[in-house]
């Protein structure tokens, strides 16, 4: 019996061991980051962040944001003026134990400009994400695992996706009901939104799993 328990005692106080090593953390440092050149869409996906979104006081990107040496962001601008932001990481599987990083060094706050991109693509794990009122020429698609969408104003040009799981979605869109073909589909959730509706030039979809939808459209006519 105490040759078994032996190896239980080590293998336990093994993982304390590591699991407090892990909790002191990597050191971040804070980050901006600003394209030399004009935006015209921007590509956002990243694990375990919050993406907080205001508006550009001079009509250009910025992004502030926080790495360490294991946990980092792959940033590039291509040749068609697309901002791509992608989580990017150098950890063994000992830097999985213990606490997560602070909420500040887990947050990107990005400022784009109010009515220059034509399309916006947001996805995220575990974190909200939130938008401020914003208009786009094309497409604007927000995904969450794990946390909140929350938006105000979001004016389309062609269509709006929203995907939530474990989260709700709250919002408003600029525009009527009738501007737009609804589909929505969410599961163990309320959903002020019908399955389906046609008859409009731009296209509203959303999917959602344990969680709640409450969309409001901002037009006189919004819903009959």
């Amino acid at each position: 019996m105490k040759r078994t328990i032996l190896p239980v005692l080590c293998l336990v106080l093994g993982c304390l061991i590591l699991s407090g090593c892990s909790a002191k953390g990597e050191a971040f440092t804070v980050k901006r980051y600003t394209p030399d050149t004009q935006v015209k869409e921007i590509h956002v996906d990243v694990r375990d962040r919050e993406i907080e979104v205001s508006l550009s006081e001079d009509e250009q990107v910025h992004m502030q944001y926080s790495e360490s040496s294991k946990e980092y962001y792959s940033i590039s601008v291509s040749d068609e003026n697309v901002l791509t932001i992608v989580s990017a990481e150098n950890k063994a599987w000992t830097d999985y134990i213990g606490a997560k990083p602070e909420a500040k060094d887990r947050k990107i706050l990005l400022q784009i400009p109010s009515s220059l991109l034509e399309n916006l693509t947001l996805s995220t794990t575990n974190e909200d994400i939130s938008i401020p009122a914003l208009a786009v020429t094309g497409d604007i698609s927000l995904s969450s695992n794990g946390g909140n969408i929350i938006f105000a104003d979001l004016d389309v040009g062609e269509a709006l996706t929203l995907n939530v799981k474990n989260g709700d979605i709250t919002g408003t869109i600029v525009g009527s009901w009738d501007d737009f073909t609804i589909q929505s589909a969410v599961k163990k959730g309320e959903c002020n939104l019908p399955d389906t509706k046609d008859g409009g030039e731009k296209t509203l979809s959303v999917s959602g799993n344990n969680g709640d939808v409450n969309l409001v459209f901002l037009g006189e006519d919004s819903h009959k």
